[in-house]
């Protein structure tokens, strides 16, 4: 595991933030003006600190490119994904900087020849072997994507409720549905969870079918090899609406937004919360959060698969660039670069915003005791798997994600969801084979 590295790497703190500068005209010698647009996705008030990064890297670039403006177009993540960004690279008119997730959207993107290939600029600054992975940004060995942080999922919990409660951190699904049997009769709630956003649904089902099915489910899906309908696919919905059944859920959560999920662990009422290692900067914030010191978090519990101690985490987003720029937005480019991808900017927002860093970094001194147990779960999993999303179907994921508010709401039951399911993905399938 990558981050083994990371964890047992050391040195000194540097909060040098030197970098390589573009060469300055000569005196009398007006610079052209150049311009360019960076699409980020850093809007929502507990991204702020984020959004301050960006900021600052935004300005050292202005003040090492002669004649540069940078615009900063703030687009929420879902918005830019699924909508906007995909309406501009439809028209071939992309920012020339922009959020991209990796896997499907950027071998589609790459299909369309709208993005920039990066690895000779990696290898011009020395970048190429100081990341992690380029895994879900490679495409025929070129690299059309830069990872700006990691991510892992797993399962937070409120170590004062579990204590107080007799309970330890569980490490099967029995023992988690022991757990919240007993807390729910102690009318606390065992699950914050918020539906309305149907995609903050599908991160907890991932990885139970995972669990239950093995790490190649996905691609199996994609070959044919594995089906939906697999009895130990079933199981892991089956599994998820017997949380439902026995009402584990937050209730009324259909009508709840992502942030009602944090809202509600934060707040000390439930004692578990299946999220991303994102989650971790509202709820170490001592003004929203009132467990602040008493979060853990773990791997999913195991099931009994062959696809228990694996993990969903990697790193999947990342900054991308238009392949429509002239010379000079291509310098201002190569600068940003520099700017955002160093030593110092990664440690700031490890230390920051809890972010895994996507570069090896080698100093990870002073780190929240929250993000250090969130990198140890990393490192200590048998082996990663990314996002579902990032592989599947566009048509089978908007499916899946209806077909869980309907299962969250009675409307449907796991084998009549699979089978739904089935169908799209083979026509999913078929439509795919056929534009090869």
């Amino acid at each position: 595991m990558a981050f083994t590295i990371l964890l047992t790497a050391c040195g000194n703190s540097n909060t040098d933030n030197s970098v390589n500068r573009t060469s300055p005209p000569s005196v009398g010698e007006k610079a052209e003006p150049i311009s360019i647009t960076i699409r980020h996705t850093q809007v929502k008030d507990t991204q702020k600190k984020r959004l301050i990064m960006l900021q600052d890297a935004v300005k050292a670039t202005e003040a090492n490119v002669p004649g540069l403006t940078i615009t900063l177009d703030g687009v929420e993540d879902k918005v830019n994904r699924f909508e906007k960004l995909r309406a501009e690279m439809a028209a071939g008119n992309p920012p020339e900087i922009f959020d991209l997730f990796g896997g499907t959207d950027t071998r589609d993107y790459v299909k369309a020849d709208r993005l920039m290939d990066l690895t000779p600029i990696l290898n011009e600054l020395g970048l190429i072997d100081k990341f992690y992975s380029f895994d879900e940004f490679t495409v025929n060995g070129r690299i059309y994507g830069i990872p700006m942080a990691g991510y892992v999922e797993g399962l937070y919990y409120n170590k004062r409720i579990l204590a107080a409660n007799g309970l330890k951190p569980p490490q099967t699904w029995d023992e988690l549905l022991a757990a919240a049997d007993a807390l729910k009769a102690k009318r606390i709630t065992p699950f914050a969870l918020a539906a309305k956003d149907s995609w903050v649904i599908n991160m907890m089902i991932n990885t139970m079918w995972v669990r239950t099915a093995g790490v190649d489910s996905i691609e199996g899906f994609l070959d044919g090899s594995k089906r939906w309908t697999d009895p130990e696919v079933i199981d892991a919905f089956s599994k998820y609406h017997t949380l439902v059944k026995r009402g584990y859920l937050q209730e009324g959560s259909l009508a709840l937004s992502y942030a009602e999920q944090q809202n509600k662990f934060s707040s000390g009422e439930a004692a578990f919360m299946f999220d991303g290692s994102w989650a971790n900067t509202p709820l170490l914030d001592p003004e929203k959060s009132t467990i602040a010191g008493e979060i853990g978090f773990m791997n999913f519990p195991s099931m009994g698969g062959p696809g228990d101690g694996y993990i969903n985490g990697g790193w999947s987003n990342a900054y991308g660039f238009s392949k429509k720029v002239n010379v000079g937005q291509l310098a201002a480019i190569k600068e940003f670069i520099r700017q955002m991808y160093n030593e110092p900017m990664q440690k700031r927002q490890l230390i920051e915003e809890g972010m895994p860093p996507a570069m090896k970094l080698q100093d990870v001194s002073n780190v929240n005791p929250l993000i250090r147990q969130i990198l140890d779960v990393f490192a200590g999993a048998k082996g990663t798997f990314p996002a579902f999303d990032s592989r599947i179907q566009t048509k089978v994921r908007e499916k899946l994600e209806r077909g869980m508010q309907e299962l969250i709401g009675g409307r449907t039951d796991p084998a009549t969801l699979m089978t739904d399911i089935q169908k799209q993905q083979e026509a999913s399938n078929k439509e795919e084979a056929h534009t090869k």
